[in-house]
């Protein structure tokens, strides 16, 4: 956690494969990735490391890797199947194991900008970089073509600057992404071992 701003360079790449001027996207970055390099510094980051350490319990973070996972399925997904409308884009969400329960639990995806039957345009999954990026890049996203972004959450501050410039919004839910992405790197690493899911974890298999 105390190296979390150091991933997020990843995201001024992101944005230059969307069509964002890469020294547009870096200079963008570049203020916010300071911002949360400060916010987290005062934070207890030995925590969790010091407890399965008491515990004497082998302990390994791969949220990056997860997230990585989850944005690259969906996307895929989504270039696949063409989503004309944002209703498209809920609906394939609501067929993926993951966001079907949240749904039972009333956690799963939600439209913040936009309708059902606005047109989807250019898909942007994004759901990976450490943590939300500078809402000053919605202009850049609408002025290289983006019609909807589809993240795992969004401030307040960020929905609105989607809004003023017209970019439809589907939140797919941050633990179900989190889940999806998690057992996208799990169905290839746990033949034979148990899992113990909790704290908002689920298991899904696609094998």
């Amino acid at each position: 956690m105390a190296a979390l701003y150091e991933v997020m360079d990843m995201q001024s790449g992101i944005l230059m494969k969307y069509g964002v001027p890469i020294n547009v996207a870096e200079d963008l970055m570049a203020e916010r990735i300071q911002e949360v390099e400060r916010r987290i510094s005062p934070a207890n980051h030995t925590r969790a490391v010091d407890a399965a350490r008491l515990l004497d319990i082998p302990f390994m973070c791969i949220h990056t890797p997860s997230d990585n996972a989850v944005a690259s399925y969906l996307q895929k997904l989504f270039d696949e199947k063409k989503a004309d409308s944002v209703s498209d884009i809920m609906d394939i969400l609501k067929e993926i194991p993951e966001y079907k329960d949240a749904m039972s639990e009333k956690a799963g995806p939600k439209i913040f900008v936009g309708a059902d039957k606005r047109r989807a345009g250019k898909v942007f999954v994004d759901m990976t970089g450490g943590t939300g990026g500078s809402k000053n890049i919605f202009e850049k996203l609408s002025n290289a073509g983006v019609g909807t972004v589809v993240g795992m959450h969004i401030g307040e501050d960020h929905r609105k600057e989607a809004e003023k410039h017209h970019i439809n919004v589907v939140i797919a839910g941050h633990m179900s992404s989190d889940n999806l992405g998690m057992n996208l790197l799990l169905d290839d690493i746990l033949e034979g071992v148990e899992v113990v899911a909790a704290s908002g974890f689920r298991r899904f298999s696609r094998k």
